[in-house]
């Protein structure tokens, strides 16, 4: 892994500036919007910094008497000893989805890797105290999408969300923890092996220094980057007050889907994700009904997710989906070499294959959610 202070771009002043008091990521966008960088915020006098809107002259001084007490050298050594890299907003390898919401992290901290695939992003996200139907669900829906070439994202909590990164890994599929604690401190910690397992096949995230502590306060911002990675977001058991509805809030707030599984009628855990729904959520039931939900996003979401993909395709220098990249399996390969550019009707392919056609289903929508192949209306299908 090469080191954060080569490769990023003058993230040792972005960190500084990051450092100093009372700079969040909305003050720090208008610092850099008024100022030009970082260097010359960093540079800047009580005065100057009061012409900045939304800064008055409190916190001006509060920013200019601490702009300087973040020991940066100490954290980037200890970036590199943990093995993770720092990227900042102006960072190509930045995520392109995430970079659009309102109020985007100024640096993010990954141990793990970062790649185009994961413009395709589904967060998963629920109650740490769930029930066994929605462990299930969770896993379960995280396995087929991971499966299918989605990216799984969670925060790495109890319950729900530590069964959506299960299920992805258990498909091979790549899965991204976002922490609310800096990445030195696991939370929680007997997700220690969960987290290294992640590592390797995703990403572990946060916007927090590496010494950070897992306090109650970090965690609603942690929220909103779980929503911005995502192309859409689906909540399984969360309570009416609970940090799945912030999640789900920040996807709504950024233009992003949101769905829910309906549960019990009469659990409490119900309760958040039929609030959803009667709000106008997207009740799923199946990942059919995901890839429904996905077709009703905005035309700015839509945008931006062509341009995100374009981008990864330029940088790469190779299609965002390659059938040689997606790992199919035995049976999807079989069905994709069934298929042709013109229709073929779903008993041909029964007869071509001499699958179950229960297998042949499962294959048919993994094959769509990767994008092969689409259908057409009489049970016809073809490559794309």
């Amino acid at each position: 892994m090469s080191s954060p202070r080569q490769n990023s771009v003058d993230i040792e002043k972005w960190l500084k500036l990051k450092g100093a008091d009372n700079v969040g990521a909305v003050t720090f966008a208008k610092l850099i919007k008024h100022f030009g960088s970082p260097d010359r915020a960093l540079g800047a006098s009580v005065s100057e910094l009061t012409k900045v809107d939304g800064i008055g002259f409190k916190t001006a001084e509060k920013i200019a008497a601490t702009r300087d007490k973040f020991d940066v050298v100490a954290e980037l050594e200890l970036a590199d000893k943990l093995g993770v890299w720092i990227i900042n907003l102006d960072d190509q390898r930045y995520p392109a989805l995430l970079k659009q919401i309102y109020d985007p992290p100024v640096v993010l901290y990954v141990k793990g890797s970062l790649t185009a695939f994961d413009n395709l992003a589904i967060s998963i996200v629920g109650s740490r105290r769930c029930s066994l139907y929605g462990q299930e669900q969770s896993s379960q829906f995280a396995h087929f999408l991971g499966s299918a070439g989605f990216t799984i994202c969670s925060g790495m909590a109890r319950g729900i969300d530590t069964a959506a990164h299960t299920g992805a890994l258990s498909a091979g599929g790549r899965t991204i923890a976002v922490q609310g604690c800096g990445l030195m401190n696991i939370f929680p910690p007997e997700n220690k092996k969960l987290f290294e397992l992640i590592a390797d096949s995703g990403a572990c995230i946060s916007e927090l220094p590496l010494r950070y502590e897992p306090l109650a306060e970090n965690f609603p911002p942690r929220n909103r980057i779980i929503a911005g990675l995502s192309l859409g977001t689906i909540v399984i058991e969360a309570a009416l007050k609970s940090g799945a509805l912030i999640t789900a809030t920040a996807a709504m707030e950024n233009n992003r889907e949101v769905m829910a599984v309906p549960g019990k009628i009469d659990s409490p855990l119900s309760k958040g994700a039929h609030q959803l729904i009667k709000q106008g959520a997207k009740l799923i039931e199946s990942v059919e009904d995901v890839m429904e939900a996905l077709g009703y996003i905005g035309e700015r979401l839509k945008g931006c997710a062509t341009a995100a993909a374009a981008e990864a395709s330029e940088r790469f220098e190779k299609p965002l989906f390659e059938v040689s990249q997606l790992n199919l399996s035995v049976d999807e390969r079989t069905i994709y070499d069934c298929l042709s550019k013109e229709p073929v009707h779903i008993e041909q392919i029964i007869a071509g294959t001499n699958l179950a056609p229960g297998g042949i289903n499962a294959g048919l929508i993994s094959l769509r959610l990767k994008g092969l192949i689409k259908q057409l209306p009489g049970s016809l299908f073809l490559r794309h």
